[in-house]
């Protein structure tokens, strides 16, 4: 394989670890029973294999104790694979937990020479990019002078991650920490991920924060229970890794990620249709049907039906209702389908969620509300905008 295009190349990789279950409690229990503790083998990686290309942002998903720290931690080179071969070709700096790498009893200025020299710097590269460290975390020059046992766990990783993201690595490896700091933080640290890849450097990421992995990522691979279950593009990866842990079916009870209301009527199933086929994604300007469900356990006169749509960080886009739009239900003692059609549709590319509800005439009494009944992705189609949440079909003119 070319290390030009492939800077990070797994090779069926097994990583096994030995679980004791009856540790000795003290010196004499150690000695005197020898050979005779028993232990089991916890297989963190089972032959797993990827690659990881020049430039890209690649994701790592998966439930917690499917082996995503572990190959992290093999990839930097801490852990060392039972079976199989990490090669990593480029200059790496790897972020995997916080704060690794600080003394607490040095100041943060000790700290960022510290860290920058384990990660690879000169002092003379360190004394150079100081000030863009320093600004890049935010932190006051006060608390640069003081231990960092004294930080907050906010202001330790926030100066962590300044450190490694401005050591030019070729190759940024991150575990579980892009929510870190403020907005403005986080913002800068986005800007700089569109920097990296925009320069075609590469980053290795795992988060739990599958938005992010939507949204930054150019592919994804899945592990669960240490085996691979998926490489390829993110928003197929997410699905069926949703899928997995929801176990969802078209079934809203499943798909939804909970359920609330009084329960004499509820929907019972709820999916999305684009030119008439089921999906889980669009294009700007596609037409978007919804169609519902709903079953009675005792008659309802004249229920009410909205459909919230929310961008994934929780922002009210559209609620669509049966009351505003004059229609009437009547009485539902049994089943009851129903369509609603946003055509055009004027969202621009991202994740979205769309809440069901169904209440009393006057909308005061919830019978039942699903949240997250469907989750779709929308992407780049007309009008083409590159930034925002929804179109405002420009027109322009020039004179």
């Amino acid at each position: 394989m070319s290390t030009v295009q492939h800077p990070v190349e797994v090779d069926h990789v097994t990583k096994t670890f030995r679980r004791h279950h009856d540790r000795a409690t003290s010196l004499k229990q150690f000695v005197a029973g020898g050979r005779r503790r028993t232990y089991d083998e916890f297989v963190a990686l089972d032959d797993v294999s990827f690659n990881v290309r020049r430039g890209e942002v690649f994701g790592v998903v998966g439930h917690n104790g499917s082996g995503k720290s572990t190959m992290l931690k093999i990839m930097a080179g801490i852990l060392h694979p039972n079976k199989g071969e990490v090669r990593v070709h480029e200059r790496m700096s790897a972020l995997l937990e916080l704060g690794a790498g600080f003394h607490p009893e040095l100041s943060g200025r000790e700290n960022v020479f510290l860290n920058a020299a384990l990660l690879g710097m000169t002092r003379k590269e360190i004394t150079a990019r100081y000030d863009e460290i320093v600004d890049f975390s935010g932190l006051d020059d006060d608390f640069l002078d003081t231990p960092v046992k004294t930080y907050s766990s906010g202001m330790y990783v926030r100066l962590a991650f300044s450190i490694a993201i401005n050591v030019e690595p070729e190759l940024l490896i991150i575990d579980e920490i892009l929510a870190v700091g403020d907005i403005d933080f986080q913002r800068k640290c986005t800007e700089r991920f569109l920097e990296f890849r925009n320069a075609g450097r590469t980053t290795v990421l795992v988060t739990h924060d599958m938005n992010s992995v939507r949204t930054m990522c150019d592919r994804a691979v899945w592990l669960d229970h240490g085996k691979l279950r998926g490489t390829g593009e993110p928003g197929e990866i997410v699905d069926g890794y949703t899928e997995s842990m929801t176990g969802s079916t078209d079934r809203v009870a499943k798909l939804g990620s909970y359920r609330e209301g009084s329960g004499e009527l509820q929907f019972t199933a709820a999916r999305m249709l684009v030119d008439g086929e089921p999906r889980r994604s669009l294009r700007t300007g596609d037409d978007l049907v919804l169609e519902l469900e709903l079953t009675a356990t005792s008659p309802i006169d004249d229920p009410a039906v909205s459909v919230t749509v929310m961008t994934a960080s929780g922002l009210m886009l559209s609620e669509p209702c049966t009351r505003d739009a004059d229609i009437v239900l009547g009485r539902v003692d049994d089943r009851r389908a129903l369509t609603v059609r946003l055509p055009d549709l004027a969202l621009l590319p991202g994740e979205y969620q769309v809440h069901c509800t169904v209440s009393d005439a006057r909308r005061h009494h919830i019978f039942d509300r699903v949240h997250s009944a469907v989750t779709f992705d929308v992407m780049a189609g007309t009008p083409l905008e590159q930034f925002g949440t929804v179109s405002l079909r420009p027109q322009w003119t020039v004179e």
